[in-house]
């Protein structure tokens, strides 16, 4: 059985949802509780709302301390892989080492995954990523300083926003290809 909460950030709610081997799915801020649950149900439409058990208290934590620009590194939250395919479960790994107020583009990823013609799999990838937040996909950019795409609600001014948060000088320079 799939279970969510929902928390309040400083950017907004945010929710987690998980069953018995972790974090199922993250859901990224929005402007009111009632907002977060519908968009949470769409995802998760047989979660049930429960208390957060002790094992994601850290994780619900670190999220909030992120969202009011501190830098947690998240590695610690447990996500269950076991939906998820290979090659995407080695960027999401590959991804969550970018430390917060920094970036890594499509293509470093793909180098790092052993061949550089991979940046497109790597997009597809993330833009499938459960884990938002967790998974900072946010901090993986497109070549030449461009923020490249964001899938999450808001596209690439949540990117934007997000990396502003952290401080990352992707988010100064994106705004020249506003």
């Amino acid at each position: 059985m799939t279970h969510y909460a929902l928390f309040d950030t400083a950017i907004g709610w945010a929710g987690i949802a998980w069953g018995d081997r972790g974090l199922v799915g993250v859901h990224l801020p929005e402007r009111d509780p009632e907002t977060a649950r519908r968009s949470f149900l769409r995802r998760f439409p047989d979660a049930v709302e429960a208390a957060v058990p002790p094992e994601h208290a850290c994780t619900i934590a670190d999220i909030c301390a992120l969202m009011r620009g501190e830098k947690p590194d998240l590695l610690d939250a447990p996500l269950d892989l076991s939906r998820t395919p290979d090659f995407h479960a080695r960027v999401y790994e590959i991804t969550r080492a970018i430390p917060p107020g920094e970036t890594l583009t499509y293509g470093e990823i793909a180098v790092r995954l052993g061949d550089k013609l991979l940046a497109r799999e790597v997009g597809q990838a993330l833009g499938k990523n459960p884990w938002l937040i967790v998974v900072p996909c946010h901090r993986v950019t497109a070549a030449g300083g461009k923020p490249g795409g964001f899938s999450a609600r808001g596209g690439v001014n949540t990117k934007l926003k997000l990396l502003g948060i952290e401080g990352a000088k992707a988010a100064a320079q994106a705004d020249l290809f506003a």
